[in-house]
């Protein structure tokens, strides 16, 4: 009997839960969810637009911006349609090899998105502490090399995530208490030791963002420094100003995602449906706020945004011929 309770087996499918103890508020959570997804996907696909359409956006700065936005697309898309189809449609079941690539998809998009914000830093460095040498220094082959070790560094610290959890044995259960798969959870189902597992899917990411957090805080540091060595305020202002989104962004993405983990890591006093929640809207309100944050906070996506809008409605309003 005791052989048949631990029966190893590699499961063709897992079950999703959703918010486990919180199913009779699915369909109300689901609401707000969905909402800000189609925000999500509908402000980063126009950010998009704008930059690719407007000429004068045409700049390293807006380059890595739209690097963001389609980092957060994929990031919403890989986990909150499953999550809605679960909430709606009560479709728990999730191929193994589906939640694999969730897994996989979710830790690139956020390692991924960490070096985009340091990228970032280091185009405001440059732009800001040496501005003459700034088209010297970040040519678009630098750049498009920049762009492509962001791509290849998140790839090859994820990569190895895939052979973690193809390698374990499972048994008992394929049920994941989540609306999603991520990396610990699914481990954590295996009947054999997962002590790789929880040390590199922890620490090799983390280890990482903190290194890129500490250069994205060198380099702004350099850069207040600068700026309060400018002469006249309105140049301080300016200078400010055009690091005041980036700064916000920085904020919004680090903060909920280190709490997120370190909650997830430490904090087994707290409620499995907290974690589950606060996971659900880390990888949603950044994605839906980033967007909205340059679009007020930044001069030329405004004018730019305008601009695309003005000629829609002017397209839409015009007499037709005859």
């Amino acid at each position: 009997m005791t052989h048949t309770n631990f029966t190893i087996f590699h499961p063709a499918v897992f079950v999703l839960l959703g918010i486990p103890g919180w199913e009779a508020y699915h369909i109300w959570l689901s609401i707000p969810l969905c909402l800000m997804y189609i925000t999500a996907i509908v402000g980063n696909s126009i950010l998009i637009m704008v930059i690719i359409t407007e000429r004068n956006l045409h700049e390293p700065m807006y380059f890595f911006l739209s690097m963001l936005a389609i980092t957060d697309i994929l990031l919403s898309t890989t986990t909150v349609p499953k999550a809605l189809a679960i909430f709606w449609l009560h479709a728990h079941d999730i191929a193994f090899d589906a939640c694999v690539t969730q897994v996989f998809f979710v830790h690139v998009m956020f390692v991924g998105e960490s070096a985009i914000l340091l990228a970032m830093a280091f185009d405001r460095f440059v732009a800001i502490c040496v501005p003459l040498h700034y088209t010297a220094v970040l040519t678009w082959r630098v750049v498009g090399r920049i762009g492509l070790a962001i791509v290849t560094r998140s790839f090859c610290i994820i990569f190895p995530v895939i052979f973690l959890l193809k390698r374990l044995p499972f048994c008992r259960t394929n049920i994941v208490p989540h609306s999603y798969c991520e990396h610990i959870g699914v481990a954590r189902l295996a009947c054999a030791d997962i002590t790789i597992n929880i040390w590199y899917g922890f620490s090799v990411p983390i280890v990482m963002v903190i290194v890129d957090v500490i250069l994205i805080a060198v380099s702004y540091s350099l850069i207040l420094r600068a700026v309060f060595h400018l002469p006249s305020q309105d140049a301080r202002h300016k200078a400010l100003s055009t690091c005041g989104s980036h700064l916000c962004v920085i904020l919004m993405f680090y903060v909920p995602s280190f709490f997120t983990l370190l909650t997830h890591r430490f904090g087994h006093n707290i409620p499995r449906h907290v974690h589950i929640l606060l996971a659900n809207l880390y990888v949603v309100v950044p994605p839906m706020l980033n967007p909205i944050v340059y679009g007020v906070k930044t001069k030329q996506i405004r004018e730019g945004v305008a601009h695309r809008f003005f000629d829609i409605r002017t397209w839409c309003c015009a007499s037709p011929p005859g």
